[in-house]
C-alpha cells in the first residue's frame, strides 16, 4: 500500500526540521543577518513569489489516504500561491510522499485537526466560505474567483466529503467534463479549481507572514546559515 511505501512522512514531519528551526527566531533578526549574504536575483525571486501569496483561498482535505495525492494537493497549493493547506484527519495520520511534492511542503502551510468541527469554526470566524468539490455542484470554477474569502473543500478519495463537512459548505463546485468517466483524481480536481480561483486574484497574504516566508527563504538560500544566527 502507498501509505507504507518507504519514504512517506506523517503529517507531524512534512515542515523539515530546519525550517521548524528557523520559525522559531525573530523573523526580523533572520532578515537582517541572512539577507546582505543572498544574491540580489534571489532576493527579487523570493520577494516576487511571496507578494503574489494568497490568503483570501484556503483548501481543506477531508481524510486524505494516499500520500501520493495528499502530496500532490499540497503542491498543486504552492504552484498556485495558496499559502494554507487544512487536513481534517478523522481515521488515520495524513501522510505526504516528498517525491511528489518535490518540496512544495517547504512554502506552504499545513494545519492538521483532528475534527471537522474545529477546522470549521475556525475557518467561519476568519470569514471563509466552504465550498465543496462535488460531480453536480453548481458553481462552475471560474465562478470561485468572485469568492472573496474561499476554503475548496476536497473529499476523501472514496467516501468524498463528510456530512458533517459537507453541511457546513454553501455552496458547491464541479468540474465539467465531456468524456465517459464520471470523475477525475483529487488532485486533479485540485489543481482544476485552485487555477480559476486564484488567477485573477492580488497577492493578499499578511505582512507578518510575508515577512516570515521572506525569512524562511532566507534561511534556505545561505549556506551554514545557523552558523551565521549563532552570532
Amino acid at each position: 500500500m502507498r501509505r507504507h511505501s518507504e519514504g512517506v512522512l506523517p503529517g507531524s514531519q512534512v515542515v523539515p526540521s530546519l525550517i521548524a528551526k528557523v520559525e522559531r527566531e525573530d523573523p526580523e533578526r533572520v532578515i537582517a543577518l541572512l539577507e546582505p549574504l543572498v544574491l540580489e536575483r534571489r532576493r527579487r525571486r523570493l520577494l516576487s513569489v511571496i507578494e503574489a501569496r494568497l490568503d483570501s483561498v484556503q483548501v481543506v482535505f477531508d481524510a486524505p489516504h494516499d500520500p501520493h495525492n495528499g502530496a500532490a494537493v499540497v503542491r498543486s497549493c504552492e504552484a498556485f500561491g495558496v499559502q494554507r493547506v487544512n487536513v481534517i484527519e478523522r481515521k488515520e495520520p495524513f501522510l505526504l510522499a516528498p517525491s511528489v511534492s518535490r518540496g512544495s511542503e517547504k512554502w506552504v502551510d499545513l494545519r492538521r485537526w483532528p475534527r471537522s468541527e474545529e477546522a470549521i469554526a475556525a475557518l467561519r470566524a476568519d470569514g471563509y466560505e466552504l465550498v465543496g468539490a462535488h460531480a453536480e455542484g453548481e458553481l462552475a470554477p471560474e465562478d470561485l474567483a468572485s469568492v472573496p474569502r474561499l476554503a475548496i473543500v476536497l473529499g476523501n478519495e472514496r467516501d468524498g466529503i463528510a456530512e458533517d463537512l459537507a453541511q457546513a459548505c454553501t455552496r458547491s463546485v464541479r468540474v465539467p467534463m465531456r468524456g465517459f468517466v464520471e470523475s477525475l483524481n483529487v488532485s486533479v480536481v485540485a489543481a482544476i479549481l485552485l487555477s480559476s480561483a486564484t488567477a485573477a486574484r492580488r497577492g493578499d497574504l499578511p505582512e507578518v507572514d510575508r515577512r516570515r516566508l521572506y525569512a524562511r527563504g532566507l534561511y534556505l538560500s545561505v549556506d551554514k546559515a545557523d552558523e551565521v544566527l549563532a552570532v
